[in-house]
């Protein structure tokens, strides 16, 4: 019977649970419940494992400590809190894995109060005990609740320590995060995963890439999910050779680029690095291809300056059912305004709004300023803005402003800089920008008062400087 709910589905665990019920005449007893309300548990069968929990009843073994902990560990699962509590308060004999399962399911079911209290009141624990409660002070945003909790352990493992290292990540503290996985003694992928992803998710791709060559250099062999951080490393570097040796790599390794994710991942390294050849290759080649990598190989192409390409993709996109979100609209927004595109910036605009019901973001809003301004349709950026149902920030109007200097339009300039300085009242860039737009209508009284306005407000130029990175292949 544990066998078939390990490996089967759960109508096969079902057929042969009645199969043995009823054809071999065994009786199932303790040790058979807990497999098949496993199995229940693992696919949310709610009704299947009341079922269950009625024939335990029946069978007279409901009152057994595993079948118990089976029960209030399904329920948990299947977000029945209640019933879960119900079976656990009549317990009579409670072990840790039953005062753990009842402490799981409130965490799943967000009640952290009733999960701490728990917690504190169980008579006995052990790592699989303390390690789900500080992955929930973890994901309800109380790290230090959960460092305290992380020091009080009695003995940890490299699941208490990757729970923490990818809270610290998470929460932008880095140095805590590269802290707490030096004093782990061993580093599993799991952890080196934790790492590399806080780096990538928190701008810094080249550490994510020098801690996969520190990774290498331990002898640990990389599995899909730590190539696909190198690979979202890489795509932020635009590192080109870094690109060819991961692609090489992912090629000759024992890596299956047919699933989703890796296919994506390779889609847009190479997009973003240089190769869109290839990116359009991996592309066509995808078994199924999802929003993730239609919207990798639509930015590719924005990104090489094939506009017209990127639109065609996102038109076939939507007539082959997949539907786009706000993200993928930003990305079609984006393609549109660098290849001027205004009537089909338009046109997505308006199907975003009237066809998927969503409502515009300020980066939405700045796409279409910007892909107006750019086009000379100044007056129509500018009432775009001013209809904008949420606040409008600085870089809606920044691109208008920067707009009003291409096309001259020192009276708009004007107003727009004004709101600007309102916004980022000690951004230089925008007083630039205006000084700008008066010298070049030759208004040289009018470029003194601003720079004049900027050493009275203490606003400060920063000086230019040029920056280069060299980023070498693992």
């Amino acid at each position: 019977m544990k066998s078939y709910c390990q490996n089967s589905s759960l109508n096969e665990c079902f057929l042969f649970f009645r199969r043995m019920k009823r054809g071999l005449d065994v009786v199932p007893d303790k040790y058979t419940f807990p497999s098949v309300i496993k199995a229940c548990s693992n696919v949310s069968a709610l009704e299947e494992g009341r079922v269950l929990h009625g024939v335990t009843v029946r069978c007279g073994t409901d009152g057994d400590v595993f079948v118990g902990s089976s029960l209030v560990d399904f329920y948990g699962k299947c977000g029945q809190i209640g019933c879960a509590r119900k079976v656990f308060d009549g317990m009579l004999v409670r072990n840790e894995v039953s005062w753990t399962a009842m402490m799981v399911g409130y965490l799943s079911f967000g009640d952290m109060a009733a999960a701490k209290s728990l917690f504190d009141e169980m008579p006995k624990r052990n790592t699989a005990t303390w390690n789900p409660m500080i992955k929930g002070l973890v994901r309800s945003g109380d790290l230090n609740c959960a460092r305290n909790l992380f020091d009080e352990m009695p003995v940890r493992n490299e699941v208490s320590f990757t729970t923490l290292i990818d809270g610290y990540a998470k929460g932008g503290d880095m140095a805590a995060a590269r802290s707490l996985f030096d004093q782990l003694t061993h580093k599993d992928l799991f952890s080196w995963s934790a790492l590399m992803s806080g780096y990538v998710q928190n701008g810094k791709p080249c550490e994510a890439v020098k801690a996969f060559s520190e990774m290498q250099d331990s002898n640990l062999k990389p599995d899909e999910f730590i190539m696909v951080n190198l690979m979202s490393a890489c795509s932020q570097l635009g590192c080109s050779e870094l690109a060819k040796w991961i692609d090489s790599y992912m090629k000759n390794g024992s890596f299956d680029l047919r699933r989703a994710h890796v296919a994506a991942a390779l889609v847009d390294i190479n997009a973003k690095c240089g190769n869109m050849d290839r990116a359009s290759s991996l592309f066509e080649e995808m078994p199924e291809r999802d929003l993730i990598s239609y919207c990798s190989t639509i930015q590719g192409l924005c990104i090489h300056g094939f506009g017209s390409q990127a639109v065609h993709l996102f038109d076939t996109m939507i007539n082959e059912g997949i539907r786009p979100d706000d993200v993928a609209f930003t990305v079609i927004l984006s393609a549109c305004t660098h290849a001027g595109l205004v009537d089909d910036g338009c046109r997505f605009f308006e199907l975003m709004i009237n066809s998927y019901s969503i409502n515009p973001t300020p980066d939405h809003y700045a796409c279409m300023v910007n892909l107006l301004g750019k086009s000379g349709k100044l007056e129509s950026a500018y009432e775009l803005i001013r209809s904008m149902p949420v606040e409008s920030h600085a870089g809606a109007w920044g691109a208008l402003l920067e707009a009003c200097r291409v096309n001259c339009d020192v009276d708009l300039g004007e107003v727009v800089a004004s709101r600007l300085f309102e916004l980022e009242p000690h951004n230089a860039g925008n007083y630039v920008l205006l000084s700008n737009i008066y010298a070049e209508a030759d208004r040289w009284s009018n470029v003194f008062n601003v720079r004049d306005k900027m050493s009275k407000s203490g606003v400060r130029k920063v000086p230019g400087c040029t920056y280069v990175e060299s980023t070498m292949a693992a």
